[in-house]
């Protein structure tokens, strides 16, 4: 049995700009809940102005995280994207549907969300599971996608903003992978790190919990869904946040270049404008949050990859020496 669904939402913004955020499915982790991880796997762009892609997606769906391929249709000159499951994941069978963009008559846009989607042996159970997790990260989605764009730039500041770190290293991507990759062990390995909960699943799927301890004592709880992609990279999504943040995701990335390894971290923050007064004090604007956060965020990442590195340098000493 084939099901239909529909999800609107108005936003105070141009058709054009809330179509750019639907269309670019990279910027999804940071701006959608529900969504962990994006990737383009394929794209055609065609001469009259539309596309096509083919992508993969990882997120989360009923307290689990999913993953699964996806077609997508994209017609800017109409504010539409179509998608089509190729690959989806139990106990989806099969699944799609369209992002309609229109004028609302008012300079903003009404947005609408359609799915069609089929459960494999149209069992009630399994019918109750998809219509659960269609109706939750649709009303997530459409709630994020409002806020996203309607808050985009607060006092000529965007409120999201990416910056890395990067060590070089005489090393080996193995060593320095497995270092970051095993975060079971950083308890013991980070000296910021007062608290580790951590488990692994199918699939290269991690979810971590750790007590961060910042330079003034205070211990900050973070919770991340991390996907380990071996031998030479691991991304993440941040669950639990502090006050300043609205989003933030990351990468680690290790790269072999010229005899070294780079060792790179990425974060893409997105912050709460309206929190900023509040955290940091009465006085305070958007640029000094965004300096607040680059750097208790890059303190961290680049102690972390100092560790990493001198991890990995001393493994490959004593590969040297025997």
């Amino acid at each position: 049995m084939e099901h239909h669904t529909e999800h609107t939402v108005l936003i105070d913004a141009p058709p054009s700009e809330v179509y750019a955020v639907i269309a670019d499915v990279t910027r999804w982790p940071a701006a959608f809940t529900p969504t962990v991880h994006a990737e383009v796997l394929e794209s055609v762009s065609h001469d009259d102005g539309t596309g096509e892609e083919l992508i993969h997606l990882w997120a989360q769906a009923n307290g689990e995280v999913k993953d699964w391929t996806s077609r997508r249709t994209l017609d800017p000159q109409n504010l539409r994207v179509g998608f089509r499951q190729q690959l989806s994941a139990h106990p989806v069978a099969s699944m799609g549907g369209d992002w309609f963009v229109e004028p609302s008559g008012d300079g903003g846009s009404r947005v609408r969300l359609t799915h069609d989607y089929r459960a494999v042996d149209d069992s009630p159970e399994h019918q109750e599971w998809i219509a659960r997790a269609v109706e939750n990260n649709s009303t997530a989605e459409l709630a994020r996608l409002k806020d996203v764009v309607e808050n985009a730039v607060v006092d000529g500041e965007d409120v999201t903003f990416s910056f890395e770190d990067s060590v070089t290293v005489a090393g080996s991507v193995a060593d320095l992978f497995d270092f970051v990759d095993r975060a079971d062990a950083w308890q013991e390995r980070l000296p910021h790190v007062a608290r580790v909960d951590f488990t692994e699943q199918p699939g290269g799927v991690q979810v971590l919990e750790m007590d961060t301890r910042a330079p003034d004592g205070s211990i900050h709880t973070t919770r991340s869904i991390r996907l380990s992609f071996a031998p030479d990279r691991i991304v993440y999504k941040q669950l639990v946040l502090p006050g300043l943040l609205a989003a933030h995701t990351g990468r680690w990335t290790f790269t072999e270049t010229g005899g070294a390894v780079v060792a790179t971290s990425r974060h893409t923050v997105t912050l709460r404008p309206e929190k900023v007064t509040a955290v940091l004090g009465a006085d305070r604007t958007l640029a000094d949050a965004k300096a607040y956060v680059r750097k208790a965020l890059g303190t961290n990442s680049l102690a972390t990859l100092n560790l990493a590195k001198t991890h990995a340098e001393s493994r490959a000493v004593l590969v040297e020496a025997s």
